[in-house]
């Protein structure tokens, strides 16, 4: 049963990311919580991330500051006593050069009373860093006048 709740925390979770509710999200996590980022992320400067403000600044300021359309789509979620693994697809554009993003990603969540203890996130490094990395196409050149 527990495995079964884990899981719907996670759906939920993503659910409230998706709807840009911050206090929703972080509603799921214990206040000590830790969110370690992919190594070589654009993000692992600060990682792990400790505590719900940490994880907020780099969800809801670091994130969706610097991605527009921003999303999280897991296509599957398993989970298996205080363990819950989900993977799926990022997708977004960069602010900065208007590059699109699509890559897999992989998070690791570990409960403790119901609570998220700590996340550990994989995703395609390479593609993120290609992506930021693309120089910006003149609106002319792009719309073709």
């Amino acid at each position: 049963m527990m495995s079964q709740e884990n899981a719907r925390i996670v759906r939920t979770l993503y659910d409230a990311f998706m709807c840009r509710d911050a206090q929703g999200c972080m509603n799921f996590f214990e206040p000590t919580a830790e969110w370690t980022a992919a190594e070589n992320f654009l993000y692992a400067d600060q990682s792990p991330y400790k505590g719900v403000d940490a994880i907020r600044h780099l969800i809801f300021q670091r994130l969706l500051g610097d991605w527009d359309e921003f999303s999280l789509t897991a296509s599957e979620i398993l989970a298996d006593g205080e363990l819950a693994i989900a993977h799926g697809r990022f997708k977004g554009k960069f602010r900065a050069n208007g590059a699109s993003i699509d890559a897999q990603f992989v998070h690791v969540f570990q409960f403790r009373n119901g609570k998220i203890a700590k996340c550990q996130m994989y995703t395609d490094t390479a593609k993120f860093k290609e992506t930021i990395g693309q120089t910006r196409i003149p609106e002319t050149v792009a719309s073709g006048s």
